[in-house]
C-alpha cells in the first residue's frame, strides 16, 4: 500500500511515537515563523526557557500586524523583536517587508519540509508542498530550541480536483466551496491533501489561497504536490535549488476522498459573521457596499493585484464606496510600481496601504457604523474589522474589484467586463534588503525592553481537586477574537496583566473583574462553552490572559486544535462534555467541583463534575496524554520544562550531606 504526501513528510520528520492516525506523535521542525502580534510572547518564553541560539534550519521573525506604531507600545515591541532575533540567530523581517505568509512563500518555503508558525495561517506553506502548521507561541519557542512539536497523527482527506476553473471563478471560490462542504468545525485532526488533474492548472499563489483558508475549516493543515508549477515559481524567485518533486504514490490510501469539479464551481461569498456562511450569488440580492478591502495573507499575491489593476484600469471607484488595497509583500509592491499597475490602482481611486495585516485584524480602515465591507481576507467574525456592528463579506479579488467600481456586491460574471488573463511572471523582482540576517557577532546584541514588555506569566500548579465557579457561559463557535479582542487592543500583547482586562470585552465586559474578584477570594474560575470553542487565530493570549485571571478549566461541547493545545500549555483543563444536553444544566455562577481530576484521567475514566446548585453529576472527558496531564499539574508547559531542566542539571537539588 502506497503513501500520500502527508505521511511521507511526517514520517521523515518523526522523532517520537508511531505513525498511527489518532495517536500523539512528535515531529522535527525545520523552519519556524512568528509575527509581532504573537512573536513577543514567543521570544519572551524562549528567553524564559534559557534556550540560547535557535536550532532550526531557519527561524524568521516578521513584523506585519501592528505596523502603524500608534503609541510607544508597538515600536518598543518591534525593537525588542529585532534585538531578540539578532541575539538568538533569527532572521528579522522589518515592518513594510510584507505579510509573513506571503513573504515566507516567496523567499523561504521549501517542499518536503516542516514549518511551525505562531499564526494559524501558517498552513499557507502547503502551496509549496511544505507541511505548515499553526501553533501557540510557546510551542514555537520550544521548536526554535530544537524540541519536537507534538500533534495528533492526522487523518488525511484527498481533495481530488478535476477540470479547470472558468473565467471569473477563482481559487478563493474553491476554498469557499470546501468550507461549504466541511464547515468550520468537526475537522480537528484532519489534513487536506489536494491532488488530481486539476492541480496542474493552479499556480502556486492560487494554491496558497486554498491552503491558507484551510485554517477556517479547523484542519491541521493543507498540502499540495510539489510539481513543475512549484518548480517554476521557485525558479522565478531565484530559488530553484530549493525545489524537489513531491507526490503521493499511485496506490496511496486516504481516509476520505472529496471530488471537486473546478469547472462546476461558481463565484461564492461568505456572509457575516463566519467564513462558513457560504452563499452563491443566485441566493443573494445585489447589496450596496460601503467599503472594499483587497489584500491579506489570503489574496494579496502578484496575480491578485494585477487582476484587480486590470479591472480598475480606466474606471473609477464608486462614489459611495471606499477601496483599500494592501499588496502582500514589498516584492509585489515594487513590481506594481515597475510595470505601472500601481498607477492604475491609484488613478481609479484606490487607497494603497502598507503591505501588512492592518485591515484584516481591525487595526485600521474599519467600516462605518453598520457598514457593509467586502474583503478578500479569511475571517469575518463579528467586530474583527474594528467596527462591532459592521457586516463583512468575504469574496475573491475579482468580486471585490467589481464591487468597488459598481458600489454593489453582485455576481462578477454579469459585469460585462472582459475577464483579465494574468499569468505569473518568469522572474519576480527579488530584493531581500528588508531582511536582517543574523551573524555570529550579533549573538552579543543587548535585548531592548520597553516599559510595556513584561515577563511571560506563569501559572501556579493545578490543585488536586478542581473547584471553581462558572464565571461565564458562552455559546457555539466562540473565536479567539471573542475571547481576546484584536485591533487596537493588540498593542498590549506583551503585557498580559494589562491585556487581561479585556478578556471577553465584547461578550461580557464585567468578566475580567469578576474573575479577579474570585481569584482574590481563592476561588477558581471556569468557562462554559458550546461547540468549537477557540476557533480562529492561534493567539495564545486567549489562553494566557484567562489563566492570569485565575481560570482553571474550560468545559465545552468541543474545542479547536490550536486553542486546546494553548489551554494545556498554560495549565488550564480543556474538558469536553460527554453529553451535549449537560451544557443546558449549567448556569453562570454555578459552583462546579471535580475531585482528584488527574486520577480520573490516568484511569481513563470520565471526570465527574458536580454542580453545587443542582447536585447534577456531569461527565466530562479530557483525552490528555500522561505528559499533558503532568503539564497541567505543573501549572503549564513553562513550569514543566523549567522543572525538568533544573532536575536534569541538579539545580535546586538538596545537598545529601
Amino acid at each position: 500500500m502506497g503513501t500520500h504526501i502527508v505521511e511521507k513528510v511526517l514520517r521523515a520528520h518523526l522523532v517520537e511515537g508511531d505513525y498511527i492516525p489518532g495517536e500523539t506523535i512528535g515531529i522535527r521542525i525545520d523552519q519556524t515563523l512568528t509575527q509581532d502580534a504573537t512573536g513577543t510572547m514567543a521570544f519572551l518564553q524562549f528567553e524564559a526557557l534559557g534556550l540560547g541560539r535557535v536550532r532550526t534550519d531557519l527561524s524568521v521573525s516578521y513584523v506585519d500586524h501592528n505596523t502603524l506604531q500608534v503609541g510607544f507600545e508597538n515600536n518598543d515591541d518591534h525593537l525588542y523583536l529585532q534585538s531578540a532575533a539578532a541575539r538568538f540567530g533569527v532572521v528579522y523581517s522589518r515592518a513594510g517587508n510584507g505579510i509573513c505568509h506571503q513573504v515566507h512563500l516567496e523567499r523561504f518555503g521549501k517542499p518536503g519540509t516542516t514549518l511551525l508558525g505562531a499564526d494559524s495561517h501558517t498552513t499557507t506553506g502547503g502551496a509549496l508542498g511544505q507541511v505548515g502548521i499553526g501553533a501557540g507561541g510557546l510551542d514555537v519557542a520550544v521548536a526554535m530550541g530544537g524540541g519536537p512539536f507534538f500533534l495528533t497523527c492526522p487523518r488525511v482527506y484527498l481533495v481530488r480536483l478535476i477540470n479547470r476553473l472558468s473565467d471569473w471563478v477563482t481559487a478563493k471560490d474553491v476554498v469557499l466551496h470546501m468550507l461549504s462542504v466541511l464547515t468550520t468545525s468537526g475537522n480537528v485532526g484532519v489534513v487536506l491533501e489536494y491532488g488530481g488533474e486539476g492541480v496542474a492548472s493552479l499556480s502556486v499563489p492560487e494554491r496558497a489561497t486554498i491552503a491558507n483558508m484551510g485554517a477556517e475549516m479547523g484542519v491541521t493543515t493543507s498540502v499540495f504536490p510539489s510539481d513543475e508549477v512549484t518548480e517554476r515559481f521557485l525558479k522565478g524567485q531565484g530559488r530553484e535549488r530549493d525545489w524537489r518533486p513531491l507526490a503521493p504514490d499511485n496506490d496511496a490510501v486516504y481516509d476520505r476522498v472529496i471530488e471537486v469539479d473546478l469547472r462546476a464551481v461558481e463565484p461564492l461569498v461568505s456572509e457575516p459573521h463566519s467564513p462558513g456562511n457560504v452563499k452563491k450569488f443566485s441566493e443573494l440580492e445585489p447589496l450596496p457596499v460601503d467599503q472594499v478591502c483587497i489584500g491579506s495573507c489570503t489574496n494579496s499575491s502578484y496575480r491578485d493585484m494585477m487582476t484587480v489593476a486590470s479591472i480598475l484600469k480606466g474606471r473609477r471607484v464608486h462614489p459611495n464606496a471606499s477601496l483599500g488595497i494592501a499588496p502582500g509583500s514589498r516584492q509585489i509592491l515594487q513590481m506594481l510600481v515597475e510595470n505601472g499597475a500601481l498607477h492604475d490602482l491609484i488613478r481609479a481611486g484606490g487607497r494603497v496601504m502598507e503591505s501588512a495585516c492592518g485591515f484584516c485584524i481591525g487595526n485600521h480602515f474599519s467600516p462605518r457604523s453598520g457598514g457593509v465591507s467586502v474583503r478578500t481576507s479569511n475571517r469575518n467574525f463579528e467586530g474583527r474589522s474594528g467596527t462591532h456592528d459592521a457586516k463583512v463579506y468575504l469574496a475573491s479579488p475579482e468580486v471585490a474589484a467589481i464591487a468597488a467600481i459598481t458600489g454593489t456586491l453582485s455576481d462578477p460574471r454579469s459585469s460585462g467586463i472582459p475577464y483579465p488573463q494574468i499569468r505569473e511572471p518568469d522572474a519576480y523582482s527579488v530584493d531581500d534588503g528588508m531582511f536582517i540576517f543574523p551573524t555570529p557577532e550579533m549573538a552579543r546584541t543587548p535585548i531592548i525592553r520597553g516599559p510595556n514588555i513584561g515577563e511571560p506569566p506563569r501559572n501556579v500548579p493545578m490543585p488536586a481537586d478542581l473547584d471553581g465557579v462558572a464565571a461565564i457561559k458562552v455559546g457555539d463557535r466562540i473565536t479567539t477574537d471573542h475571547i481576546m479582542p484584536a485591533g487596537a487592543r493588540l498593542k498590549y500583547r506583551s503585557n498580559v496583566p494589562k491585556y487581561a482586562r479585556y478578556v471577553f470585552e465584547h461578550v461580557d465586559p464585567r468578566f475580567a473583574q469578576r474573575c479577579l474578584d474570585n481569584k482574590a477570594r481563592g476561588i477558581g474560575n471556569i468557562i462554559v462553552a458550546g461547540v468549537s470553542y477557540g476557533q480562529g487565530s492561534s493567539r495564545e493570549h486567549a489562553a494566557l490572559c484567562p489563566m492570569y485571571l485565575g481560570v482553571k478549566a474550560v468545559i465545552a461541547k468541543s474545542f479547536e486544535r490550536i486553542h486546546a493545545a494553548n489551554l494545556i500549555n498554560v495549565g488550564i483543563l480543556p474538558l469536553v462534555l460527554r453529553e451535549g444536553g449537560a451544557y443546558g444544566r449549567i448556569e453562570k455562577g454555578d459552583r462546579l467541583y471535580a475531585g482528584r481530576w488527574r486520577d480520573a484521567l490516568t484511569a481513563g475514566r470520565p471526570l465527574v463534575v458536580v454542580n453545587g446548585r443542582t447536585g447534577d453529576e456531569i461527565a466530562c472527558v479530557c483525552p490528555l496524554s500522561d505528559t499533558q496531564a503532568a503539564i497541567i499539574a505543573a501549572g503549564g508547559l513553562l513550569n514543566y520544562l523549567t522543572t525538568r531542566s533544573k532536575a536534569a542539571t541538579g539545580e535546586g537539588a538538596e545537598n545529601d550531606g
